[in-house]
């Protein structure tokens, strides 16, 4: 299928809407009405957004015109529209979790992330729609239809972020807040072709945030290139300093090491390639080489597997006793198969991380900033649950998750930007960090696309 056209906030940063802003050459209430027609024009072959909200985000664009014409200036996101995933609550609006079972459903109060929007002066335009419960990486199972990608709408977007992603990469909205269990923010930003950022773990507040897996779960955020999603995150960071804003020691080179994917997923070659290639410009004389042990992937790989699967099926065992029609056929399959784990492997496997993390650590020791792509496949078509990669039969679903989840297990920043394309769709390269060091992360994706 043809790409999406354009939208209005293509090619334009948070930074240059800033300036224009404060320069008087547009208004919030301007920026605002762009994104709600553009949801009106552009939405209805995409999927990304569940509700606009125009009398909202009217109001809130008149309020931070006023600010900034009597002089208060909030900051960076001041009268700028964002997008919010549904699976976040936003007051006064539906919060679906993309399922039947929330149908009619209306937040009485803000999750932690939106009030921080909001002081911020952001506006919120609407809620992007996510896989039901944010359980799967495919962003096509939801009761509102599935989210398409802008590059090719009979392809996925990705999930469970996809909307946010979608909404993105279309144009629709500059800026788009997502949630991350397993890769829910760099997965559909990966195969959407925008950057998505997730912080390390509890670094932005998920009180307000529908769980999924609360060992595992981050808020993040998505936008079209890496400095806006850094710009973002120093405004919603809460559970730690944010990035640094500059200093003495940001002169000194980033020691970028290439994490060989193969160990952790069947890869297409040309993908990796693609990532590999904008690794070695972000490093400028090539990143080192970095190999995970196959047994410290194995245990990273059956830990997630075991905490994420016991965990979403204590959040839905009533619902699934309840009214298990209601649920998607596919994610109450995946929720019934969780139920039969045994409780000591969850146990076990909680009691397990921090080794499993000291382990990681140890990749860090000669190397500030590990590189990997995101995905190690391009945007799947819609529907499709089997794909071959480098001649292996492989679930598409396992391989979207592969090279994300284990930072989740760990809890590290991880950021994903742009990285080429492979037969016209999307490929993203994946930079991991220690926590409190996310500046490196901004620094190497000043190269590869951010």
């Amino acid at each position: 299928m043809p790409p999406t056209p354009p939208g209005p906030f293509t090619g334009r940063s948070v930074t240059d809407l800033a300036r224009d802003l404060r320069a008087g050459r547009t208004t919030a209430a301007e920026l605002a009405r762009l994104a709600l027609d553009a949801a009106v024009t552009l939405d209805p072959a995409l999927g990304a957004f569940v509700t606009v909200d125009p009398v909202g985000a009217a109001a809130a664009a008149r309020r931070a015109d006023q600010e900034l014409a009597a002089g208060a200036d909030r900051g960076p996101l001041h009268g700028v529209p964002v997008a919010v995933k549904d699976l976040i609550d936003v007051a006064g609006l539906p919060c679906t979790m993309g399922s039947r079972h929330f149908a009619g459903h209306v937040a009485g109060s803000d999750a932690a992330c939106v009030r921080l929007l909001r002081e911020a002066g952001a506006v919120i335009v609407g809620k992007t729609t996510t896989h039901e419960f944010a359980y799967g990486p495919t962003g096509d199972r939801s009761a509102n239809g599935p989210s398409r990608n802008p590059r090719d709408p009979g392809r996925m977007s990705g999930g469970s972020s996809g909307g946010s992603a979608a909404a993105v990469a279309a144009g629709m909205v500059p800026l788009a807040i997502g949630t991350d269990t397993g890769g829910s923010v760099r997965i559909p930003a990966a195969l959407c072709g925008i950057a998505g950022f997730k912080p390390a773990y509890d670094a932005i507040p998920t009180a307000g945030v529908f769980p999924l897996s609360r060992t595992f779960d981050h808020v993040g955020v998505l936008a079209a290139g890496a400095l806006d999603c850094l710009i973002a995150y120093r405004q919603l960071a809460t559970g730690g300093p944010p990035p640094a804003r500059g200093g003495a020691g940001e002169a000194a080179p980033v020691r970028v090491g290439w994490l060989d994917p193969a160990v952790l997923s069947p890869c297409d070659p040309r993908v990796v390639a693609a990532a590999h290639a904008a690794a070695r410009a972000a490093a400028g004389a090539g990143p080192g080489e970095v190999r995970l042990p196959g047994e410290l992937a194995e245990e990273l790989r059956e830990t997630y597997a075991t905490v994420q699967g016991a965990e979403a099926s204590a959040v839905h065992a009533d619902r699934m006793a309840r009214a298990p029609e209601l649920f998607d056929p596919e994610v109450l399959d995946r929720l019934r198969a969780a139920m039969d784990l045994p409780a000591w492997a969850y146990v076990k496997a909680l009691d397990e991380r921090p080794a499993l993390a000291a382990a990681a650590d140890s990749l860090f020791d000669d190397h500030d900033v590990l590189a990997l792509p995101a995905v190690p496949l391009v945007a799947p078509p819609l529907e499709q649950r089997q794909t071959e990669l480098d001649g292996r039969a492989v679930a598409v679903r396992a391989a979207l998750l592969a090279l994300t989840s284990p930072w989740n297990v760990l809890g590290l920043p991880a950021l994903t930007v742009p990285a080429g394309s492979v037969d016209g769709l999307p490929v993203g390269l994946q930079l991991v960090c220690r926590p409190g060091r996310e500046e490196l992360l901004f620094r190497v994706a000043g190269s590869p696309g951010g």
